[in-house]
């Protein structure tokens, strides 16, 4: 096994979203974490508050508010879901993620640690991560800031040894004791019989030893993900531009993406919501839901949309707090790869699932949709409107359209069928369209529908006789002759 500790040594003051500089947060009139304008002043942690205004008269104090960090923390281990679906939550300041099943994945431990410590820094914490064989020796490493990873366990005494006895949180009875017997770091402390450090110190030091060494097991409890996800983010301060919502947004999909991860499923849709600043004329959230055309989990994917809706989005107040929630996860269908990894630029099925996207942001869910065939053989009721969702079989254009067409058609069908019939006039008995046009197939009889004629907005019983004609400009045109003379229907692209 391989663990890597993530401790973050600001999550009190990066969990508060407005931070004055300089600043610090305490509690129980102790400074727990000051800012780096406050800490050059002298301002250092576990400094009495009235000391701490004395080395800095300016110095803006908040409350420690141990909820905002939890919520801190799970948001970043559903974040973590992206690399292991093994993590442990330790409050109130570290994760642990058992990293060993994934460095094959992510081309091995050196890459995978750059790409996590990368990752944390831009969901905006400060972090001291460490790599070791055993959780505790991880949590140790990452509270003394030694970040060379430990891959091999044979090395974890040496390494161990060069850590301050700090890292083990002990009483001052215990550390008055280890003091006594000339005990300064933890190397020290690792030359001494276990068995009368048991008796001197009790079991429980002697057996973190030996957790922390590989002698005994570790077992920790796993972070259980949510079944759905829901998540919130306080802004720094109020934001009345739409497009400035989009880097909060990025955070908050970047969490959800791990969370699909570990859940190993998709979304196709997601929905945003903007809390406005509170007030007597306080409103209500803003609301905005995106919708994909296909179950994804892609982080790119979901940002480029969200940037589309918030260009044509007007807030009616300026912004506090920004929530994301998701149902349950879809299954997530898998898809073929080349033998050589080639891909076509702009033909493939991502690239007609990025266009519907792209199209429903920028015109409206209700401006783009899908066609889907129906048994009838009324042109006008052959087919339906229906939202549009590209499966994994349906991802090929040609597959796609192909799927708006009957099986077995008993004639040419144009793509382009007109919303209501146009009238052309005829001269000398041919039809006229620009010109006269010239038939080349037909005539194919389509006739009844008495069963909705007296329904409103139906088409109702009808007789006509189809025809494919040409028109002096080349245009293909599907059109028939009724009672009341030619109409034009369609027109073949």
């Amino acid at each position: 096994m391989l663990w890597l500790a993530l401790y973050l040594p600001r999550l009190p003051l990066e969990a508060l979203p407005s931070r004055p500089s300089p600043s610090a947060v305490v509690s129980r009139e102790r400074v727990v974490v000051a800012d780096d304008a406050a800490a050059s002043a002298g301002v250092i942690p576990g400094l009495r508050l009235a000391e701490a205004w004395a080395f800095l008269p300016a110095l803006s104090i908040q409350e420690r508010d141990v909820e905002r960090e939890q919520a801190a923390l799970t948001r970043l281990a559903c974040w973590a879901g992206g690399f292991t679906s093994e993590i442990c939550v330790l409050p109130p300041q570290t994760l642990l993620l058992e990293v060993a099943g994934s460095l094959r994945l992510f081309g091995g431990a050196a890459p995978l640690f750059e790409r996590i410590v990368a990752g944390c820094a831009e969901q905006g914490f400060a972090l001291q991560p460490s790599l070791a064989p055993t959780p505790l020796a991880a949590q140790w490493l990452a509270l003394a800031a030694d970040e060379a990873p430990c891959l091999d366990a044979d090395q974890l005494p040496q390494r161990l040894g060069r850590l301050p006895l700090a890292v083990l949180d002990l009483s001052a009875q215990n550390q008055a004791r280890l003091a006594s017997f000339g005990v300064r770091s933890l190397a020290d402390l690792l030359r001494l019989p276990r068995a009368g450090l048991a008796r001197r110190l009790g079991v429980g030091l002697a057996a973190d030893l030996a957790r922390a060494l590989g002698d005994l097991p570790d077992p920790r409890p796993r972070f259980v993900f949510p079944e759905r996800f829901v998540e919130h983010l306080e802004l720094p301060m109020r934001v009345d531009n739409a497009l400035a919502l989009g880097f909060a947004g990025r955070r908050l999909i970047a969490s959800l993406c791990g969370w699909l991860v570990a859940r190993g499923g998709g979304i196709s849709e997601c929905a945003f919501e903007f809390a406005h600043q509170r007030g007597a004329g306080q409103r209500p959230a803003t609301v905005l839901v995106l919708g994909f055309t296909g179950v994804t989990r892609d982080a790119e994917r979901i940002v480029r949309v969200l940037s589309e809706r918030l260009q044509r989005i007007e807030l009616p107040a300026a912004v506090e707090g920004i929530s994301l929630r998701a149902d349950a996860p879809e299954a997530l269908p898998g898809r073929s790869a080349s033998l050589f990894d080639k891909r076509g630029e702009g033909a493939g099925g991502d690239s007609v699932a990025d266009l519907v996207e792209r199209l429903q942001s920028r015109l409206g869910n209700g401006s783009v949709h899908g066609l889907s065939a129906a048994a009838e053989h009324r042109p006008e009721n052959a087919s339906r409107r229906v939202i549009p969702r590209l499966s994994a079989e349906e991802k090929s254009p040609a597959r796609w359209l192909a799927a708006a067409l009957p099986a077995t058609a008993p004639g040419p069908r144009p793509l382009w069928l007109l919303a209501s019939p146009q009238g052309l006039c005829e001269v000398g008995g041919r039809p006229q369209c620009g010109g006269p046009l010239r038939l080349l197939a037909g005539p194919e009889r389509i006739e009844s529908g008495w069963w909705d004629e007296a329904e409103p907005a139906t088409v109702g019983d009808i007789r006509r006789d189809y025809f494919v004609a040409i028109s002096v400009r080349a245009e293909w045109l599907w059109i028939f002759r009724g009672q009341e003379g030619w109409f034009l229907h369609g027109v073949f692209c």
